[in-house]
C-alpha cells in the first residue's frame, strides 16, 4: 500500500495534519510525507502509478480524467482535510476514485463561531459596542439594548440546513429560542425532530432577529439575498454570512444597511474576499466584516486531518464510512 500527500502548497500540508496524525498514516497507509505537487506528477508521470491513497488540504491540485488516468492509474481515494471538495472532485468520481471530505470537521467552528454571533446579536452587543467605541453616550447605549430581545425565546432564521446549519440548530436548542428554517431539501419529520419551523426566505426575513446564512454555494443560490429580504427585516435585527459572500447582492445589502441604521451585518465572507478597496462595507457603521475566520483555524485545523486519519482506517478495515462524498451531493454541497 502507497500513499502520498498531493497538495500546491506544502506549509498547509504541515499545518492541518499534526505529527502524530502523520506518523499513524505512515505506519498504516504507507504515507510517503513528501509533498508532491501537479508539477511532480507531471514531471516524473510514471512514479505515482502504484499510489493507492492521496492525502491533502487546502489546495489541492485540480487534474482533468485524463491526467489522473495517466499519473494515478491505480489511485483508489482522496482524503481531503479541508471543507469543500467543488474544486477538484468531479474528475475523481468520474474516475470511479472515491473523495472524502472533512467537511463536517470545519462545520465544528463554522457552527460554533455562529452560535457565538447570534447569542450576541441578540443581547446587541454589535450596536452598543460600536456606540460605545465610537465615543458614544454610557445612557444612550442603555437605551440601545432595550431594543434587544436577549436569548430566551427569540426568532432565530437559519438559511440552509445542511451540516453546518443542523449543527448550529442543535447548539441552539440549549438557549430556547425560536428557530425558522428555510431549506428547500430539509424533510418535514427532520425539522419536526430539530425544534424548527419550515419556511419561505420572505418569512424568515420578516421574522427573524437574526438570520444567519448557510446555504451552498452553486449557480442556484448566488444573487439569492436581494434588497426587498434585507428591507424586510424587524427593527434592530442582525444579519450574518458565513456561507458565501455571491449568495448576497452585496449593493442591495449596502443599500438596507444605508436606509435602516438600526440594522446591522456581520459579514465573515464577502464577494470577493476581501471586498474591493473603498468598498462601503468599510465605512458603515452598522457592518462588522471579520476575515474569513469562522472556519478551522489553530490548532482547530488538526481536527480535519484526524477525521480524514479515521475515515481511512475505516474505509482499509471495512467498517462504514462517515464523510465520502457523491457526484449527488456536490448539486447541494458547499
Amino acid at each position: 500500500m502507497r500513499s502520498i500527500f498531493l497538495c500546491e502548497d506544502p506549509a498547509v500540508i504541515a499545518r492541518v495534519y499534526a505529527p502524530q496524525t502523520a506518523a499513524v498514516l505512515r505506519e498504516t497507509a504507507g504515507l510517503d510525507t513528501t509533498v508532491y505537487t501537479a508539477a511532480h506528477l507531471k514531471e516524473t508521470p510514471t512514479a505515482f502509478a502504484d499510489v493507492d491513497f492521496v492525502f491533502s488540504s487546502w489546495s489541492m491540485p485540480s487534474l482533468t480524467e485524463e491526467e489522473i488516468a495517466a499519473f494515478l492509474p491505480s489511485l483508489k481515494a482522496v482524503f481531503y482535510a479541508a471543507g469543500s471538495v467543488q474544486a477538484f472532485a468531479r474528475p475523481f468520481l468520474r474516475r470511479g476514485v472515491r473523495v472524502f471530505s472533512a467537511w463536517a470537521a470545519n462545520a465544528v467552528p463554522v457552527a460554533e463561531y455562529t452560535v457565538s454571533q447570534i447569542l450576541l446579536a441578540n443581547k446587541g452587543f454589535f450596536a452598543t459596542a460600536a456606540h460605545l467605541s465610537a465615543g458614544g453616550d454610557y445612557k444612550e447605549a442603555l437605551a440601545l439594548r432595550e431594543h434587544f430581545p436577549g436569548n430566551y425565546g427569540a426568532c432565530v432564521g437559519v438559511i440552509g440546513a445542511g451540516m453546518i446549519g443542523k449543527m448550529v440548530i442543535e447548539r441552539l436548542a440549549a438557549y430556547r429560542l425560536s428557530v425558522m428554517v428555510f431549506d428547500p431539501f430539509l424533510p418535514d419529520e427532520t425539522a419536526k425532530t430539530l425544534g424548527v419551523k419550515k419556511c419561505d426566505l420572505k418569512t424568515l426575513f420578516k421574522n427573524a432577529q437574526v438570520v444567519t446564512n448557510h446555504l451552498a454555494n452553486n449557480a442556484e443560490t448566488r444573487g439569492m439575498l436581494t434588497y426587498s429580504l434585507f428591507a424586510s427585516m424587524p427593527p434592530y435585527a442582525v444579519f450574518l454570512n458565513t456561507g458565501r459572500g455571491a449568495q448576497v447582492v452585496e449593493e442591495d445589502l449596502v443599500r438596507a444597511l444605508r436606509e435602516r441604521p438600526d440594522l446591522t451585518a456581520v459579514l465573515d465572507v464577502t464577494d470577493p474576499e476581501p471586498p474591493r478597496a473603498n468598498h462601503p462595507f468599510f465605512s458603515l457603521k452598522n457592518c462588522f466584516l471579520t476575515p474569513h475566520i469562522a472556519g478551522s483555524s489553530g490548532d482547530e485545523v488538526h481536527r480535519m486531518a484526524a477525521y480524514m486519519e479515521e475515515e481511512f482506517q475505516n474505509l482499509n478495515s471495512g467498517a462504514p464510512t462517515r464523510f465520502e462524498v457523491t457526484a449527488e451531493m456536490l448539486k447541494t454541497m458547499a
